[in-house]
This record gives C-alpha cells, structure tokens and sequence, in this order.
C-alpha cells in the first residue's frame, strides 16, 4: 500500500497542511516529526485542525467540476443543467450520470480520505501534549472537531461512493483496507462520531468551526438519509428507523440512536443554540452588499452613478441594515451553522501542484456558476448583466425547478421571493444578455445566489465587489474575477434544523417559521409534499436537493419513484443550444433515460478504477458503472 505523504505550507503565518496525493495510508506530519513529539503543545494541535478543515477549501477552490462535492450534488438533481461551452463536457457527464473516463471522480474521493486521515492523525496524537486541567476545555474541543470531521468527510465520501474501506485509524488493520457495507457499518461510525463531537465540543460559535450544535444538526442529517435511502423510510414524520448501534469511543457512551434522540438532539439546537432567520433572505447573499445598495438609493435619488443611472433594484425595497456585509448579515450571519469560509490567499497552484489544487481559498463555485461571457464580450457590464460578473456558465438552473416554482407561486396566489433571490431571470433582468455561439442547455436563468457580483461597468477591469471593501488587499491570484470570491458556501443553515424538526415530527410550526421569514403563505397541515416543496425552495442550489431526492426515494426505489420522475421530467424541456435563442431544442438525455441511469446506480458515483486497481480486488466498482456499457459513457450530443 503506497504512503501519502502531506507537504507543508505558511498561509497568513499558520503552518497548514495542504497537499494529497494518493489514497489510504496517510501520513500528514512534517518529515522530521513523529508521534512521539508531534504535536508537542495546544497550539501544534490547533494547527493539525486546521490542516484537517483546509481540507474544505480543496473541494470549494479550484476546478468544481472535478473536485466539489456540493457543486457535483446540484449538478446531479433536477435543478440544474450542465450547460457550459461544447467543451465542458466534465460537468454535462455529472448531469446525465455518466462518465468521461475510469478515473473522472477520483479526486473528491482521495480528499474525502486526506481530510479523514487528517482527523485520524488529529484524534490519536492529542494526548502527546500534557493538558493541563485548566485546558481540558480546549482538548476535548479540538478532540471533538477531530471526530466530528471525521464523521464529517467519512458521510461525504459513502453518499458519493457507496460501500467503501472505513478507515478510523493512520495505522491500518487488514479489516480497514476492505470495502465495507455502508448501511451497516459506516453509518454507526459516522453517527458515533458526531455524538461523540456532540459531547466534547462546547457551545461557542467560532467562525468556520463545528459546535456542539453543528454536531447535533448533523446527526440529523446523517439519520434522517440512513433511514431513508437505506431503511426504506418514505415519510419520516409517521415512520421511523430501528435503533441503530453505536460505536464505543470517548465521547460515544451510547448504545444506540433512535428517531426520538434526533429530535431531541435538534430541539436543543432551537433551545439552546442561539441561532435565528435573518429578517430577509436576500441579506445571506453578496448581491445585496451595502455598496449596491447606496447604488440603488443614489439613483433613485437623483445622484449621479458612477456609471450612469443603471442600478441594481431587486435590493432597493431591502433595509440598509440587513445587506450582506452589515452586522450579523451575510458571512457569519445569524442562521449560519456551519460553512465552507475562504480568504485571500489563493495561488494559481497551491500544495502538491496538482492542476485540481490551484485556486483554493476562493470560492471558485462562483466562476463556475457566473454568466458566461466569451466571443461577445457583453456579459458583466453595467448596461447588459450588472452586477453580475462573467464565469462559465455552467450548472444553470434548470427549466424545472423555475417552472415548478412558478406553478407553485400560481396556484397558491403569491410570490416568493427566494426564487429571484435565488436565480436571474435573463429576459427580464437583462435585456441585453447575449449567449456564445457554443452554449448547451442554456435555460435562460443563473444561479444568482452564488455569481461573482461586479462594482464596475469595464469588462476589462472586473472589479467585485470585494476589491471596493474596507480592509481589501490585492488578490494573491491577480486577477479578481478568478480570484475575489470570498463569500462562505453554506453547509448547514438554521432553516435546516426547523425543516428537519418539521419532517421527523409532522408539526408545521417550525417550517411555518421558514415560511414567515419567506412571506409565502403558511403550511396549516403537514404533508410531505409541502415540505420536500420547501426544502427544494429554501435550499436551492445549496448542495442538499439530490440526496434529499435520494432518501425520499429509498435504495433501489424502495419507497418511491420520487428521484427518477422528478430527473426524467427534465426531458423534453425547451433549452438553448449554440446560442441561438430563437431555435431551441428538447432536452434529451445522451445515452439513454434518467430514469434508467438513476435507477442503475442509485446516485452513486463511480468508484476510481486507479483504486480499484491498488486495493487488488478489496474495492469492488458501484452497480451501473460498468465502462463496457455504452449507456455509463459520456456521449457528445451538441
């Protein structure tokens, strides 16, 4: 079995560990240390933590399209396309749930394993350093993160890949380098690891870290696909799991969990945790930036734009209070539990070199998500798509979730206006909006939630908003369209824990609070339908709708069909091909039916044939992968 040695590197004066190269042994010191002396004291253990969480930062920087997790899962639903240019062919491959090659969907595979070899190292050399009794408090906090981020990587990597080696340890037993069944063992690990992060970590809320809380939230998560993709469990709020058998491990001193643990677990949470809804859900994204909003109001008033007299007025009717970068607002805001947090300090190549390492600590999703803008050069100025800065127009929303929502809206009378704060309208927001000559399934909207947002009319200069904070420096990349996203990515929000409540429980009152805050009407008796509707309104294009779709389904579609109809009614769907807006073509997948490729492989992924290959039969290849069948291959059908 190959090592996998982490190469070091100073980013703002912290030592963080930030390369990988292969896949389970794993050995994350500096060369010259070893258990025996490393780590020595609390603040060698603060910066192995900080090694274990940069793993993030890799899967949100850099090519999202071969590393991000979160950005795969919207890909996958019925949210979004592929789109992009005919040369995008990564990111369409994600969308019809096929492949490119044996080894497309290695690299959030080998991080999910850095980031758990990380957390190992962290949990068994904590007590090298002599903790004082005053500093138990700080131990069994930086002992809790280890485990919770554990259990945190260890949940990315099964819903992407299925059965897999359950490493919970830097020395490897026979046992740990065999594929093992994801229901049955993995699942106990990875709940008994958040109960045990639940147990050791305190309450604080300390920017870009879990807490207790985070911890209880994710126990949730975790249960709630368990019971559902695996235990059949359709309806949660009349149904329930069996008890499931916990792993014995400090921090761990239960048996078991139950359905009725969960939901106590996230009523400590609306008790307890201190967190609540932003008054308007515009303030948790950048567009509403208090720099836009004086903008807006100059305008209105008479005064003279820098620009001219085109202002961005879906935030005017906002209070200046609530913009994005105001106090409790925007990053670090109210309702944010637990997220994805970038700087300034992203290279063109950073750690081991790898091409899908470059550009970690930017938020990267927003240049893959931002309006593409190529040979027209239009895209981004003040007078056709401002404020909104170019990308490449990739994962556009789908035909479907705007249709849905809008049928939705007609039929109960109202207008919600997440789905404008969540998405542009090209038509209507930007008259002058041009598409290339080479753009796939185009449904004439973005994802505005996550768009580099622009301060200038010149395409040339691309200055975001960013650039024009107090307190700004020079992006490390040069080059602010690629390189000033620094807006966190939600993991976890507070409306999370109230929809989950309402879920498991049946009682309304906690999404009706989600939908106060929204201004839609209010939800007077539970259904499921409603709340997988407010889920999929609330949360779109945040990395939650496909396994949402997948534990509503069941394994083998063993409690519905939910999953497969909801990817099949993209078929058929009118979208813009080659940029020409006046011939549209039917969506059609390219191999054969959605349905067909979601019932093969249940949401899975393929496993790396490269790891296939090194762990010499003890990794066995996900059902509806198999490369000689021409339906799992990516075909070019543009």
């Amino acid at each position: 079995m190959k090592k996998y040695i982490f190469a070091t590197a100073a980013v703002f004066s912290a030592a963080l560990f930030t390369a990988c190269d292969d896949m389970l042994d794993t050995d994350p010191r500096v060369t010259e240390m070893t258990q025996a002396t490393f780590p020595g004291k609390p603040a060698d253990v603060e910066a192995l933590n900080t090694a274990t969480y940069s793993i993030m930062n890799v899967m949100g920087g850099g090519d999202s399209d071969s590393s991000n997790p979160f950005y795969f899962w919207e890909i996958m639903s019925d949210n979004c396309y592929g789109s992009g240019g005919l040369q995008d062919n990564k990111v369409k491959s994600l969308h019809h749930l096929v492949e490119m090659n044996v080894n497309q969907f290695e690299e959030p595979f080998r991080l999910c394993y850095g980031g758990i070899s990380r957390a190992n190292n962290q949990i068994e050399t904590i007590d090298n350093v002599p903790w004082t009794a005053a500093q138990k408090a700080q131990r069994n906090q930086l002992l809790g993160e280890g485990y919770f981020m554990r259990g945190f990587y260890t949940l990315l990597l099964t819903q992407l890949f299925g059965d897999v080696p359950l490493i919970t340890s830097t020395t490897l037993t026979p046992e740990m380098e065999k594929q093992v069944s994801a229901e049955e063992v993995i699942y106990p690990q990875i709940l008994s690891d958040f109960v045990s992060g639940m147990t050791l970590m305190g309450t604080t809320k300390s920017s870009g870290h879990a807490n207790k809380f985070v911890a209880e939230g994710y126990i949730a998560r975790a249960y709630m696909f368990w019971a559902g993709f695996y235990k059949g469990v359709g309806d949660l709020s009349t149904g329930s799991a069996p008890e499931m058998n916990l792993v014995a491990q400090e921090g761990c001193d239960k048996a078991s969990i139950s359905k009725e643990d969960v939901v106590a677990y996230l009523k400590d949470v609306v008790a307890n945790g201190g967190y609540q809804l932003c008054e308007d859900y515009r303030s948790l994204w950048q567009y509403s930036n208090s720099l836009l909003w004086d903008e807006a109001h100059d305008a209105e008033d008479g005064v003279s734009n820098k620009e001219g007299t085109h202002a961005y007025k879906f935030i005017a009717d906002m209070k200046r209070e609530n913009c994005f970068d105001q106090p409790g607002m925007g990053n670090g805001n109210t309702e944010e539990m637990f997220q994805i947090q970038f700087m300034n300090a992203s290279k063109w190549s950073i750690g081991d070199g790898n091409y899908s390492h470059s550009r970690q600590y930017t938020n990267y999703i927003c240049v893959f998500w931002g309006l593409r803008n190529g040979k027209s050069a239009n895209n981004g100025k003040r007078d056709c798509t401002y404020p909104f800065n170019q990308g490449w127009g990739q994962g556009t929303p789908s035909c479907n979730i705007w249709d849905d929502w809008s049928n939705a809206e007609n039929e109960g009378d109202y207008t919600d206006i997440r789905k404008l704060a969540s998405m542009t309208d090209n038509d209507n927001e930007f008259p002058g909006y041009t598409y290339e000559p080479d753009d796939c399934e185009e449904s004439g909207h973005n994802v505005k939630k996550y768009i580099g947002v622009n301060l200038d009319a010149s395409q040339a200069d691309n200055d975001t908003w960013w650039s024009m904070a107090p307190g700004y420096t020079s992006s490390s990349l040069d080059n602010k369209m690629q390189g000033d996203h620094f807006n966190d990515f939600y993991l976890m929000r507070y409306p999370d824990v109230l929809l989950m409540l309402s879920e498991l429980t049946g009682d309304v009152q906690y999404m009706n609070q989600v939908q106060a805050r929204a201004g839609v009407p209010l939800t007077k008796a539970y259904s499921l339908k409603a709340l997988q509707d407010e889920r999929r309104w609330e949360f779109a294009f945040e990395a939650l709708r496909f396994n949402d779709m997948r534990r509503w389904t069941g394994k083998g579609c063993s409690n519905s069909t939910y999953a497969p109809d909801a990817l099949q009614a993209q078929s058929g769907k009118m979208v813009i091909c080659l940029g020409d807006k006046s011939n549209k073509r039917a969506m059609a997948h390219m191999t054969c039916s959605w349905t067909e490729r979601y019932k093969a492989t249940d949401g899975f992924l393929s496993k790396p044939q490269s790891q296939i290959t090194l762990m010499n039969g003890n990794l066995e290849q996900n059902p509806g992968w198999d490369a000689a069948d021409s339906k799992t291959q990516y075909k070019v059908i543009y």
